[in-house]
């Protein structure tokens, strides 16, 4: 009884060592295996794979790309004018063996603390060169690619590799006159383009008075011309016509222009006219008495 109890104890034995020899990393982990707390191999690709039982310990780390999002932080431009930046990594673990050593046995966590100042000293010195317009117009694309190479020759140290840096804000401090002076520039730039823009409207609105005022000129002159013309044909006319008619009886033209005269000359009923019974001008008053 004694020798099976012996038998079955070294099968069970033997049954653990082989499944303590054995694990598996999925398709989306790294690990590593330690010997008695030292590392042994690194970077094991996903599959299945052994290890000496008992001596043997295997740490499984995620390969995937992981977040790291922290609060907004204050910035400094290089006129000293505050800035709040909020900002997200994108990083992924690259040498597994030196993330295990330097984020205190691979805790994400510890990672995290370590890699969160490495890019805000990069953002603060990216910044730090900019002024307030140049942070803001820059954009939020240039600015993260300005310092990922930079964010990436320190994270090295821990073993991982930012994917990528991207600016989510950048915002003005409320508790700063930045708000105010800010507001003051953009007022005082858009009054200087209203009263560009004002000043051009004015110019144009006379260039096109001016140029209206020469156009009635002209139309007027050339009315005034073609009215003379006109005029003077139709005068012409009438005497083209009235010649005519008094060559025909000159006798009754003569007589016709001594009336005229007489309606003319006692138009207004109190003119008194001493003239020579002979005179010309009675010419036709003495044949109508006869």
């Amino acid at each position: 009884m004694n020798r099976f109890a012996v038998i079955i104890f070294v099968v069970i034995a033997a049954l653990l060592a082989a499944m303590g020899s054995v694990y598996v990393v999925n398709e989306s982990q790294t690990a590593i295996v330690l010997n008695l707390g030292r590392v042994v191999r690194a970077d094991i690709q996903p599959g299945l794979h052994f290890k000496w039982p008992l001596v043997e310990e295997v740490r499984k780390f995620d390969q995937r790309i992981l977040s790291l999002d922290d609060q907004p932080e204050r910035y400094l431009t290089s006129e000293k004018k505050d800035v709040s930046v909020d900002f997200f990594v994108k990083w992924r673990i690259q040498d597994v063996a030196t993330y295990y050593r330097a984020a205190s046995g691979g805790s994400e966590e510890a990672a995290r603390q370590r890699l969160t100042p490495i890019v805000k000293n990069a953002l603060r010195n990216e910044i730090n060169q900019r002024t307030l317009q140049e942070v803001v117009s820059a954009g939020r694309a240039e600015l993260s690619g300005a310092f990922l190479k930079k964010v990436n020759e320190s994270a090295r140290s821990l073993g991982v590799e930012v994917v990528d840096v991207r600016i989510k804000r950048i915002n003005l401090p409320d508790d700063s006159n930045i708000l105010t002076t800010v507001y003051s520039r953009m007022r005082t730039e858009r009054t200087q383009v209203a009263n560009q823009l004002r000043a051009e409207g004015v110019e144009l609105s006379e260039t096109i008075r001016s140029e209206a005022d020469r156009q009635r000129v002209v139309t007027v002159a050339e009315a005034e011309r073609d009215a003379q013309k006109l005029r003077g044909e139709g005068d012409a006319r009438a005497a083209e016509i009235a010649a005519a008619a008094y060559g025909g009886d000159p006798e009754f033209y003569a007589f016709y222009r001594s009336l005229e005269l007489y309606r003319n000359a006692m138009a207004d009923g109190q003119t008194v006219l001493v003239l020579d019974p002979d005179s010309e001008f009675l010419r036709y008053m003495e044949n109508s008495g006869r």
